[in-house]
């Protein structure tokens, strides 16, 4: 029996051109079924009525929205083309500015409240942070203050992140910047300078074709709802370029230069450990630059450096490693233990699929067509590939831990840029229809659901 050589590069082939539907559909499906399992069989999974999101049935127009519809028109017209023509400079100042202007457009339909309110609600960090007039004696009463019957204890959002979270906005306030409206904006100008980082990362990895192609859905899409004023997005700004500097020092050729990069890398992203107690899977990406260099010596140089971070935070009082079990106790204390682990073991992806967008799963399935043949791929597949996969990987162990049940269309908004980059194995037509949906989406979505972010 002979075997026909054509069969096997036509079945995949097929795959391929069949991937992104599959892909997409299985997200649309998936957070269809997350908003309909609770109406139809009756479980209080325990969000803010519109589950899976924490948000509400808000339909409304703003201030911001003619500029979103403008800047979202203006986006599907020229984005696709002409990140693929301009120069490379040209390029990341455009998705530093796009981003800002896209996130500020979304975060306008409330008005000046869009970015001036919620940083300053009871449960985040600015109200604490003014109140700070001592920081080592936060270092060391910090532990104490998580557990939910301690008294005076933190605000949800405190307790539930180690101190360098609120630290950062206790510097905001020295610097007079302690307003809602102020703070706001900077994190948003913070989280704008995301995009510009992992196009970076991109490159220096060796893919510059493929972070051109990312380049429109890392810039435009639903997250910027939730990343204008929220810290986790401040966090995700910080994680991607603690990720750069590592590959900056993985694609040194001088040694001292790598060194000192792979040392800044390690004091970043330690920082970071310090902001979310979830940030330490970010090691998962990490490891996953150096593999795709094959290249380990800035390891010694950035764990040290991250070590050297968390241990100046224990000299201070704030010890990571006694204060996570507080911390758990404190989460389950309170209303994870009513959210059904059942529900949100998937639901938490159909809210991540609301905030980085129905064609995440498009680029996903794409991505998993292509893992059996990366060692052979191009450079550019085989980047894309791996930092997908560590991606999804950490969001499954997110996922999987059981401490992250509902809410994640923020907490993990420091994962859904790397999740994005699996947009550039899209063909044209899927990258310029698909850019047409999730711009569209989040005009949608920002325009009729208050988020409460």
């Amino acid at each position: 029996m002979t075997t026909d050589p054509f069969t096997a590069p036509r079945a995949r082939s097929r795959r391929r051109v069949a991937a992104p539907w599959i892909g997409l559909g299985a997200a649309v499906v998936l957070m269809i079924a997350a908003m309909l399992y609770p109406v139809l069989s009756g479980v209080n999974v325990h969000v803010r009525w519109f589950p899976p999101l924490h948000a509400e049935w808000m339909p409304r127009v703003g201030p911001g929205t003619i500029a979103a519809l403008v800047l979202g028109a203006l986006a599907v017209r020229y984005a696709v083309a002409l990140s693929a023509r301009i120069s490379w400079r040209v390029l990341l100042v455009a998705a530093f500015g796009g981003a800002l202007l896209w996130m500020l457009s979304l975060a306008a339909v409330d008005g000046a409240d869009g970015i001036g309110v919620i940083l300053d609600t009871s449960y985040e960090y600015l109200r604490t942070a003014r109140e700070v007039t001592d920081v080592g004696a936060l270092l060391r009463e910090y532990i104490a203050h998580i557990p939910l019957d301690s008294v005076d204890n933190w605000p949800v959002h405190i307790a539930g992140h180690p101190p360098g979270a609120v630290l950062v906005f206790v510097l905001l306030v020295r610097l007079g910047l302690g307003s809602g409206l102020a703070a706001g904006l900077v994190v948003t100008v913070v989280a704008a300078t995301t995009p510009v980082a992992v196009l970076l990362v991109l490159k220096r990895l060796g893919a510059e074709a493929a972070a051109r192609k990312a380049a429109p859905f890392l810039v435009f899409g639903p997250a910027a709802i939730w990343m204008s004023v929220s810290a986790d997005a401040l966090f995700g700004a910080f994680a991607a370029w603690g990720l750069c500097a590592l590959a900056w020092a993985s694609t040194s050729r001088s040694r001292v230069v790598s060194a000192v990069w792979a040392i800044v890398a390690g004091l970043v992203l330690g920082y970071c450990v310090m902001l979310s107690y979830g940030l330490p899977l970010l090691g998962v990406l990490a490891v996953t630059i150096l593999i795709v260099c094959r290249r380990w010596a800035p390891l010694p140089w950035a764990v040290g450096a991250a070590v050297l971070v968390v241990l100046v935070f224990a000299a201070g009082g704030f010890v990571w490693w006694d204060a996570y079990p507080v911390l758990v106790e404190r989460y389950w204390a309170g209303v994870a233990s009513n959210r059904p682990f059942g529900y949100w073991v998937w639901a938490n992806l159909a809210a991540l699929a609301f905030s980085a967008g129905p064609l995440v799963g498009a680029g996903i399935a794409v991505v998993l067509t292509r893992l059996r043949g990366v060692r052979s791929a191009v450079r550019d597949d085989l980047v894309v590939v791996s930092v997908v996969t560590a991606a999804v990987i950490t969001v499954m162990l997110a996922d999987l831990s059981q401490m992250s049940k509902a809410e994640v269309e923020r907490i993990w908004l420091p994962f859904v840029p790397w999740l994005l980059v699996g947009t550039a194995l899209l063909s044209a037509r899927w990258r310029q229809w698909g850019l047409t949906g999730q711009i569209v989406f989040a005009i949608a979505v920002q325009h009729l659901l208050a988020t409460g972010w």
